[in-house]
């Protein structure tokens, strides 16, 4: 209980900071009284705030919550410390998705981008559940037919990349950069009611994800449905990565890294680890975004990218300590 409430005392100073620093710094006594409507709070702190930093923090806390469950959640059921929902090809059908829209498509609003992101996520993970049918699905078939699928994907989407006008690719090519620059309430509201009801299911059910760390005999033998609470779990997964992606574009690592270091701070249960992953998750998509807002001022890196700056090496550093495993 106490790392959690620390891990949610981190996350508010996050989102303090989050409100508080941008293009016009405000101060803490701004920003206190502009945060609750206090009659003397400066017109411009108010916008500022309401219409444009707070939906932009809340946003960040949605997507990484639902990214670092969707990542335990991953990990759980491939049983693969290494796995986040873009190794399973969800990320890559995304892109696909996008693209196809931005480059083959004529006058195409942005706004269709999302569900094009969410439409690709979800026919991805019914391309793999497809063809790693064979009396039911085994983590493994679903690991290599993602990455085959993935990989496929993202040929694909490279060759798009060649072939279509200059000015769809860079449009595609900044949303799958993942970016917070356009949220908004609505966007707030869409996101939460897709990705908060799936994160409480997930935690109710976290003792069916510590069973599918142990194998499918051990679970069926727990008196698990193995395979009913495979597809479901992953449908879990694909519904938190695709809600994030659809709301902020491709943000890679968050799965990845949220994980791994909730089980560093309260072990493995999923019961303790997928709270604590949730809150980490939140906090680092929130400080990605303050720092890409602040880097190269007034200019904004796209967030996706400056956790990418940061997950990569903790990728490599995984891999490394892994080496002999």
């Amino acid at each position: 209980m106490r790392i959690v409430l620390a891990s949610i005392a981190i996350m508010l100073a996050c989102v303090l900071a989050g409100l508080a620093y941008g293009d016009f710094a405000l101060s803490v006594a701004d920003l206190l009284r502009a945060l609750f409507r206090s009659p003397d709070a400066p017109p411009q702190a108010l916008m500022i705030v309401w219409s444009i930093r707070l939906p932009r923090v809340l946003l960040a806390v949605l997507v990484g919550m639902a990214l670092a469950v969707a990542g335990a959640i991953a990990q759980a059921v491939l049983r693969n410390p290494l796995a986040d929902p873009g190794i399973i090809g969800i990320n890559s059908g995304a892109a696909l998705a996008a693209m196809v829209v931005l480059v083959g498509l004529d006058d195409v609003s942005p706004a269709i981008l999302p569900v094009a992101g969410f439409a690709g996520a979800s026919a991805m993970v019914a391309a793999i559940f497809l063809l790693s049918w064979n009396n039911g699905t085994s983590s493994l078939r679903l690991l290599l037919i993602g990455i085959g699928l993935g990989a496929l994907a993202s040929a694909a989407t490279t060759f798009l990349t060649a072939v279509g006008d200059i000015g769809d690719v860079q449009r595609a090519m900044v949303w799958m950069a993942g970016s917070l620059f356009d949220s908004n309430w609505t966007k707030v509201a869409v996101l939460a009611a897709w990705s908060v009801p799936v994160m409480v299911a997930a935690w109710l059910v976290s003792h069916h994800l510590d069973a599918t760390l142990l194998g499918d005999g051990i679970a069926a033998n727990l008196g698990q449905r193995v395979q009913l609470t495979r597809t479901l779990l992953i449908l879990g997964c694909t519904l938190l990565s695709g809600a994030a992606v659809a709301a902020a574009g491709l943000v890679s690592f968050v799965g990845l890294l949220a994980p791994h270091i909730a089980r560093r701070l309260v072990g493995p249960l999923h019961r303790a680890l997928l709270p604590v992953a949730a809150l980490t998750g939140g906090t680092l998509v929130v400080i990605a975004d303050v720092a890409s807002r602040m880097v190269i001022a007034p200019a904004q890196l796209p967030v996706g990218l400056t956790i990418a700056l940061v997950g990569a090496p903790f990728f490599g550093w995984l891999m490394w300590n892994r080496r002999n495993a």
